[in-house]
This record gives C-alpha cells, sequence and structure tokens, in this order.
C-alpha cells in the first residue's frame, strides 16, 4: 500500500488544527471520505437527482440504476447469494433493531434465550434486551476472559437448546478484539439458534464473506468504511427476511392496500418504505470500490501493523493502561493514563492536532467490567502511519507531563 497516495485521496486531511497538521485517529467512530465518494454523491445531484422505483422519465430509470446497482454492489461485496438479501437501512443501529424487532419477537417465548457478549456496542444490546422484555426470553452473557476475549468453551456453555438466537460483534470497537463469530454460528445453528453478526467495525478492515461465516444477519454502517453518514445495510438469508414482518410502513413497501388490510412486497422492498437515501447507497457503492481497489486484504495487514506497533509504543509509557488483547486486533487501542480524565488526554491531544475518542464508547457494561467509566482510544485506518503514531506517543508524554506537575 501506497499511504502517501491514499492520503492525497482525503481532502479532509490537508488542513491544520489548532495550528497543527491534522492527525486523525478517530476512525472507528467514523472514516473520512475519499474524493472519488464525495464526487459520486455530488455527480448523483448534479446529474441524476430523482425518485426511485416510481418514474418512468429517464432521471428516474438512472436513480433506480444506481440504487440497484448499489445492492448488486453489496451483495457482491459480502458474497450474499443474492442481492434480495441485501436491505438498505440507515446503518448498522438500525439494521440490528430490525431483526430484533421483527424476527426476534416473532420467534422468542416464555423461557427461550437471546444470548450475547458484555462487549456489545449499546446499539447490539439494548435492542435485546428490549426484545426479551417484550417476549419473555431470557438475556444471556456468553463471559470474558480477563484480557477481553471469548473461549468457544464458554460459548458452548452459554448456549443451550433454548437459545433461539446469538448476536456477537465481530470486532469490538473498545478491546479490539476479532471474535471467532464462524466458530459461534456453527454452535448456535447446532443448538437450532440463528446469528447476527455486528459488522460495523469488521466491514470496513476485514474482508467478509457472509456465507462462509455461516451468519443469518449481518449488519454494518458506510460511514465507518469511507461512505457516507445515514446510510448502511442488513443483509439477511432469503428464507429469514420473506418470514419478517415490517415494522415500518408507507409507501413502496407494500403489494396491495385495502381499506382495512394490506399485504407486503418481498424483501427487501417490505423493509424500505418510503423514499430512500439514495444519494447514501450512490456512496456506498463508490466506497466499495475505493476499498476493493485498494484490497481489503492489504487494508488489514497495514492497520495490524498500525495496531501493533500503537501498542508497542503506548506500552512504554509508565502509567499507561492498555484494553484488550495484544495480538489478533482490528486497528485501534484504548488506554487511559493515571490520573487524567480521558477527556482531558482527548483535549490536549486536541490542542495538538491529534483527534482521538474519549468517553464510554456506548459500552457502558464493558467498561463496568473494565472497572472504568470512560476510555480514551485511537482506531486507524488506511490512511494512518506510523509517523503519526510517534506523534500521538509524544503528545501524551507532554500530555503526562503537564498533569504530572498540574497534581504535584
Amino acid at each position: 500500500m501506497n499511504v502517501n497516495a491514499i492520503r492525497e485521496q482525503f481532502p479532509i486531511l490537508h488542513q491544520e488544527i489548532n495550528g497543527h497538521p491534522l492527525v486523525y485517529l478517530d476512525s472507528a467512530a467514523t472514516s473520512q471520505k475519499p474524493r472519488s465518494v464525495i464526487d459520486a454523491i455530488t455527480r448523483y445531484y448534479e446529474m441524476d437527482n430523482a425518485n426511485v422505483h416510481r418514474g418512468v422519465h429517464t432521471l428516474g430509470s438512472r436513480a433506480t440504476e444506481a440504487y440497484e446497482g448499489a445492492r448488486a454492489k453489496v451483495a457482491a461485496f459480502l458474497n450474499a447469494a443474492s442481492e434480495e438479501e441485501i436491505v438498505f437501512t440507515r446503518g448498522t443501529t438500525t439494521a440490528i433493531n430490525l431483526v430484533a424487532s421483527s424476527y426476534a419477537r416473532s420467534v422468542c417465548g416464555e423461557g427461550d434465550e437471546i444470548v450475547i457478549t458484555p462487549m456489545e456496542h449499546h446499539s447490539n444490546l439494548i435492542p435485546w434486551q428490549q426484545a426479551a422484555k417484550a417476549t419473555g426470553a431470557t438475556l444471556k452473557y456468553i463471559p470474558l476472559q480477563p484480557d477481553g476475549t471469548i473461549t468457544l468453551a464458554d460459548v458452548e456453555a452459554t448456549i443451550t437448546s433454548r437459545t433461539k438466537v446469538v448476536s456477537m460483534t465481530y470486532a469490538s470497537n473498545v478491546l479490539g478484539v476479532i471474535n471467532p463469530v464462524k466458530q459461534v454460528a456453527e454452535i448456535a445453528h447446532r443448538n437450532g439458534a440463528i446469528m447476527v453478526v455486528d459488522g460495523a467495525q469488521s466491514t470496513p478492515h476485514l474482508k467478509v464473506d457472509v456465507q462462509d461465516l455461516g451468519c443469518d444477519f449481518y449488519a454494518f454502517s458506510a460511514h465507518k468504511m469511507c461512505g457516507p453518514t445515514g446510510m448502511g445495510a442488513l443483509y439477511g438469508k432469503k428464507s429469514l427476511l420473506n418470514k419478517m414482518e415490517p415494522i415500518e410502513y408507507g409507501g413502496e413497501m407494500i403489494d396491495f392496500v385495502e381499506l382495512y388490510e394490506s399485504t407486503w412486497k418481498d424483501a427487501p422492498t417490505r423493509f424500505e418504505g418510503g423514499t430512500p437515501l439514495i444519494a447514501g447507497a450512490v456512496g456506498l457503492a463508490a466506497a466499495i470500490d475505493f476499498l476493493q481497489e485498494i484490497g481489503l486484504d492489504d487494508i488489514h495487514r497495514h492497520e495490524q501493523k498500525l495496531a501493533a506497533y500503537a501498542y508497542e509504543q503506548l506500552s512504554e509509557i509508565e502509567g499507561i493502561t492498555i484494553y484488550g488483547p495484544k495480538q489478533g486486533r482490528v486497528g485501534l487501542v484504548t488506554f487511559n493514563l493515571d490520573d487524567v480524565h480521558p477527556h482531558d488526554v482527548a483535549t490536549a491531544l486536541d490542542s495538538e492536532g491529534i483527534a482521538v475518542r474519549a468517553g464510554h464508547h456506548c459500552c457502558q457494561p464493558l467498561m463496568r467490567w473494565l472497572n472504568v467509566s470512560s476510555t480514551a482510544r485511537a482506531s486507524f485506518y488506511l490512511y494512518n502511519t506510523e509517523a503519526e503514531i510517534d506523534q500521538l506517543v509524544g503528545s501524551l508524554l507532554r500530555t503526562k507531563e503537564f498533569f504530572g506537575h498540574a497534581i504535584g
């Protein structure tokens, strides 16, 4: 990978923040957008803007072709069996809520089980809490090892014949751990359960093959993989999607409407009522083209190299605590500096142009498991360099010195 050439394609990176060159280390929250994605969205609004599926005029046809072409591109990107297995959503959160509100509430009952882990983002935790409350099912958690990983032995012990749904993040947005979702899916299926994968943190960084993973549902967001915000998708096996009831109603998703009854189109249309985010689909398709041109395997290797380097360099700072396993992680490092609040760390780093995330990262149960209220997180992507990690380390040393004098 020619990182310098890649960086040239991201206009936002070429600016100063507080008098310093921007060092953007917050891609796990949202990634930056390359010129090709920005141009694709602009071109759609300038040349093709019209509603989809409804008009026979030229602009409507072009917009529909772009929208459905994006669906086909997502299906190929995930190796879905059919483009009919791709439902466009506002992102990972909406996609998981759709499965929890439609599928889980229809199959779960008193005494049934929904299994997740304590490392889940709130968007893959709260929907299952609510589904359990609505159906009388029991919400169970696969325990974490001291380094934040899970073992297949614990998975086997937690999933039972009463389990209906297993949902798990492929990669943790705090610990960086990559979970063995393929093996977990096999265990879930052996017990008669379905497997849901939160792919928000994996899709931008790993080559994903949903058929190989064996998952029944897979959710991801465009904005974490160089695409626009407010756009994402849910992969679902066609047989399951067509058994699910929609949770939003309106135009386009219907088959026939009578005065007192209505029927729905087949998936994915039944889940896409109203005018969709057409430009978002165009931007997502452009982001997929961009990532595939570079190569997901190369991106993953680059990020693993950065993560390992960051882990090594940060570990040499006295008084720093790093969370999650040393090996087998995606491109992020979550940490705390002794006696300095993470928000103060982030503010100090921002004063030198370095953007990191601070807070509970929408993982409050995990924070409690770690016995902290919040952490700081530096996350890396294809446009980051080891030199930027060196800048992070230098700024953290200055931050430590400043607050050490202040406390002293």
